[in-house]
């Protein structure tokens, strides 16, 4: 395990998945093994812990204890693959407890060489899974403008996207756009300096491009909407799903997959049919949750970050 990294929400993840000492879990997001090794403390012998990480250096981390335990197995590859290897081991609809941390993971963040943050001067990659799929600069330097700006707009929410993305075409045209610097004091020249809402600092003017770049070369949104059902239909009844979103694009689609899931479908007030409940599969459990204060002091980076919990019911 990488010696300082803080799992979010850990005690929060541990409450929520009601742990059984017998059951199948599901770590969708390794990670550097947090919440992994807080899960598999709580599993007996006949226990079972399966782990995703498509980032190489995640999978390198683990550590003796969990590859020497049983108990334990890690996937180098995306959490889409859930389904063909639950039915792999044969355990269809009998899984205990999903856990998603959606997102980019605080080491990744902090290595420079994978080119994910704008805090130091690096090669503009930005791929979860080096090995596979273009890089950033690669498809930032052929895209045109109205493509580089409906994706700063969609996956940023970024209002100045036509700017930032005629700054970056008018640019490459003498320079390729190579690291992360380069984009980062593109971006720095047309957006202002943005202000936190609770005035806890300057909000770098590049955050927001920076998010969409990553969000979308790694195809993360699509890639949430490809596991939440087959979740669903991996768990057993009273099986818990637990995810962890750190922006609102994550966390939209979590909150209309759970509460989509819960609802009975409606029919119009003036059709005598009476609430159709076949599509229901999930009960909510409890409302969102976020980290704590002593949390947030311990670890900033999970002040934005947001766990919702829900059950699945008997068919």
């Amino acid at each position: 395990m990488s010696n300082g990294h803080k799992p979010v929400l850990l005690d929060e993840v541990i409450e929520a998945l009601n742990i059984r000492a017998d059951g199948f879990y599901i770590d969708g997001t390794f990670g550097r093994g947090g919440h992994s090794r807080e899960i598999i403390k709580r599993l007996g012998p006949e226990g079972r812990l399966l782990a995703f990480d498509k980032d190489p250096d995640a999978v390198m981390s683990v550590g003796n204890d969990l590859i020497q335990d049983e108990r334990f197995e890690i996937i180098k590859g995306s959490f889409t693959m859930l389904m063909q290897h639950v039915r792999r081991h044969e355990v269809e609809a009998q899984v205990a407890g999903i856990l998603f941390d959606f997102g980019v993971s605080s080491p990744q963040l902090d290595d420079a060489e994978r080119g994910f943050s704008f805090r130091f001067d690096a090669p503009l990659d930005m791929r979860m899974n080096p090995s596979e799929g273009q890089t950033v600069a690669e498809w930032l330097n052929h895209a045109s403008e109205t493509e580089i700006a409906n994706v700063i707009y969609e996956y940023g929410e970024e209002r100045a996207s036509r700017r930032i993305a005629k700054a970056i075409v008018n640019a490459r045209v003498e320079n390729t756009i190579t690291t992360t610097s380069q984009l980062a004091d593109l971006v720095r020249k047309v957006v202002p300096a943005r202000k936190h809402a609770k005035k806890s600092g300057d909000v770098h003017p590049a955050t927001k491009t920076f998010q969409a770049l990553r969000i979308y070369i790694n195809r993360e949104l699509d890639e949430i909407k490809d596991v939440l059902p087959q979740a669903v239909d991996v768990l057993c009844p009273r099986g818990r799903l637990a995810a962890i979103s750190f922006h609102s694009l994550e966390d939209r689609i979590v909150k209309r997959f759970m509460r989509d899931q819960s609802t009975p479908k409606a029919y119009p007030p003036e059709i005598p049919i009476m609430p159709d409940n076949s599509n229901v599969q999930l009960k909510l459990i409890g409302k969102k949750i976020r980290a704590t204060k002593e949390e947030i002091n311990q670890n900033p980076r999970s002040r934005s970050a947001t766990l919702r919990v829900a059950e699945r019911i008997s068919s």
